[in-house]
């Protein structure tokens, strides 16, 4: 998947985000970002011992909460 930066050039968007990368992205606290982990809300995978992100994790979580708003209507 690519993107347009602001210079207009393309760029590729990461496959997979560093913890601290998922809360820019999420812009929720990295306590936050664990306790979704812990309860099974955001998805990771390890790479040796880097807790990873995976970017169709985090569009699933965006999912999920556009649900469940969704849902309280």
């Amino acid at each position: 998947m690519s993107v347009m930066t602001h210079h207009g050039t393309e760029a590729v968007a990461p496959a997979l985000y560093r913890v601290a990368e998922a809360t820019t992205v999420l812009r929720l606290s990295r306590t936050v970002i664990y306790e979704l982990i812990r309860a099974g809300r955001l998805r990771t995978v390890t790479e040796g011992r880097t807790r990873l992100v995976p970017a169709s994790a985090i569009a699933d979580y965006v999912a999920l909460l556009e649900s469940e708003a969704g849902a309280e209507r």
